[in-house]
């Protein structure tokens, strides 16, 4: 198994969670996060005064999959999420040793 972390911008949400589900991937976590890439923040006009926001909001989407599908599910997170922009996001994939699911027992690939 396979998860798969992606960090994206908020109005993506909508569009990653969409391309997941056309791939039959029903189960996913999502957090709201902050943080700043290579963009260091952004600068920002509030009332005539400038300040600079650090930490710029981002959503953070996990999913696990099989791993025959992990390739498909990467490529339409990244294809949903894409705009060109700096700031797009970034994916972070890694082995998942087991998964239980808690109310029967099923274990591994049976659990997702």
């Amino acid at each position: 198994m396979i998860k798969i972390e992606a960090i994206v911008r908020p109005e993506s949400l909508d569009a990653v969670v969409e391309a997941l589900g056309t791939l039959g991937h029903a189960g996913l976590n999502i957090t709201d996060v902050r943080g700043h890439g290579r963009q260091k923040g952004m600068k920002e006009l509030f009332r005539g005064r400038e300040y600079e926001n650090r930490f710029i909001p981002k959503i953070k989407i996990e999913v696990v999959v099989k791993d025959g599908v992990a390739e498909q599910a990467i490529d339409a997170v990244t294809a949903a999420a894409r705009t060109g922009q700096i700031g797009d996001g970034k994916i972070f994939v890694s082995e998942v040793r087991d998964a239980i699911r808690v109310r029967t027992g099923e274990r591994g690939d049976a659990a997702l």
